[in-house]
């Protein structure tokens, strides 16, 4: 995977893998393991299950019937701002009358249908979503990102096992180029300071970003950084090594993923 130029059919190769591997936790599990809470507030393992379906079937829609999509996106916003559970019920509500074995069907349609729409997708395609366009390798990225993160709380939750893999790449280079959004999105200004990133791969490569003489460095297993990214870890809670204080100051905000700011569970959580 290092030092190659990957293509929109090696991001959704790693996609559908990525959705396999929790597949593969998921459908092991007892009917009523599936009620069982995770550290997502008010989300059951179901609920994680039904949230990826959701998004799954209109990223689907995004690519292949972008005026349907944006009827979707004016439907889901005419319910956010009534605060509450509305957004949980519009996006998950349907799926919780649903038995176990149906809710892991439809999602496997849902990510049928992703896998069949991102297929079609040239590689300087633009697909809209929930924020400005994307191209269709960060877009393909990104839902990588939110199986991988929601996996997480289904794993806290039940205490399954996902060997880490190299597809963790793709969530590092995202926690990367997001260092400025994390401050952006808290309408701060980032420190000025370079901060470089070392991270040992699943596979025992070494991973690098930044100028490589940087003061501030941060360092440690890709899944470490990546749990840290995503916001299912504190930093503290990791192994990760954090030198200087604009590395540190990154790893208590980051946030590699859109919507309001949040900061992820507290130190000693986990």
């Amino acid at each position: 995977m290092s030092g190659t130029r990957l293509t929109v059919a090696d991001v959704a190769a790693d996609l559908v893998a990525e959705q396999e591997a929790l597949d593969a936790v998921v459908a092991e599990l007892a009917d009523e393991a599936w009620e069982t809470a995770t550290p997502s507030p008010r989300w059951s393992v179901g609920d994680q299950v039904a949230h990826l379906t959701y998004f799954d079937r209109t990223a689907a829609q995004a690519i292949v019937d972008p005026d349907g999509f944006r009827a979707a996106v004016e439907a889901l916003m005419g319910v956010a701002g009534g605060g509450g559970t509305a957004v949980d019920d519009l996006t998950i509500g349907p799926f919780r009358e649903l038995a176990a074995a149906d809710r892991l069907a439809v999602w496997r349609d849902g990510r049928r249908e992703l896998a069949e729409a991102a297929a079609g997708l040239a590689e300087d395609a633009r697909v809209p979503w929930y924020g400005p366009s994307m191209s269709g390798k960060s877009f393909l990225t990104a839902r990588l990102m939110e199986v991988w993160a929601h996996g997480q709380d289904v794993l806290d939750a039940v205490g399954g096992e996902r060997p880490a893999t190299d597809r963790l790449r793709h969530i590092a280079q995202l926690g990367v180029i997001t260092r400025g959004w994390s401050y952006a999105n808290r309408r701060m200004e980032a420190p000025e300071a370079e901060v470089d990133v070392v991270l040992d791969a699943p596979s025992g490569d070494t991973w690098t970003w930044g100028p490589g003489d940087a003061t501030d460095v941060v360092r440690g297993t890709a899944e470490d950084f990546c749990l840290v990214v995503t916001q299912r870890r504190h930093a503290d809670d990791t192994a990760l090594e954090m030198v200087g204080g604009a590395a540190r100051d990154w790893m208590v905000r980051a946030q590699a993923f859109a919507g309001p700011p949040t900061d992820g569970p507290s130190a000693g959580t986990f």
